[in-house]
C-alpha cells in the first residue's frame, strides 16, 4: 500500500512536527502508513503515557539510542540534549552510558568460551602431525 494523504496518521505527523521522527522511518510510512502509525503509536505509550518522568525517559532513549545492537548517533546527540535540559547531569548521563555498555560485553562472554574450546580441538588435532606446530 502506498501511502497517501488519506491515511491518517497523526503520531506520525507529532514526531515529524516535533523533529523527533527519524528519516529512515519514512520508507515504512511509504509503503504501509497504516501500519508505521500502529507502530509508532505502540512505541509511544510508555514515553506519553505519564508513567516514567521525562528525564527517566531521555535516560532510556539515551541507553536505546547508544547501545551496541542501535548506535544511533543522531538520537543519542537529541536524547541526551534534552536530558540536560530537563536538569540531567553530566555524571547521570555518563553512568547511564556506563550501564548500556554492559550489552557489549555478551560478544566477550560467548565468544571467549567458543575460541577456548575451538583453540583445544584445533591444537589436539595437531597433536601427532608431522611438521606440526603446536603453539
Amino acid at each position: 500500500m502506498k501511502f497517501n494523504e488519506a491515511t491518517a496518521t497523526p503520531v506520525c505527523d507529532a514526531l515529524r512536527a516535533t523533529g523527533n521522527w527519524n528519516p529512515n522511518w519514512e520508507p515504512f510510512a511509504e509503503l504501509d502508513a497504516a501500519w508505521t502509525e500502529k507502530f509508532m503509536a505502540m512505541a509511544m505509550a510508555p514515553i506519553t503515557s505519564g508513567v516514567l518522568d521525562a528525564k527517566t525517559v531521555e535516560f532510556l532513549a539515551i541507553a536505546v539510542d547508544a547501545s551496541c545492537t542501535h548506535m544511533y548517533g543522531p538520537g543519542v546527540r537529541r536524547h541526551i540534549r534534552r536530558a540536560l535540559e530537563l536538569g540531567a547531569t553530566r555524571e547521570e548521563i555518563t553512568a547511564v552510558l556506563q550501564y548500556v555498555s554492559v550489552l557489549g560485553i555478551h560478544s566477550m562472554s560467548l565468544a571467549a568460551p567458543i575460541l577456548i574450546e575451538e583453540a583445544a580441538a584445533h591444537e589436539q588435532s595437531l597433536v601427532g602431525k608431522v611438521g606440526a606446530c603446536n603453539k
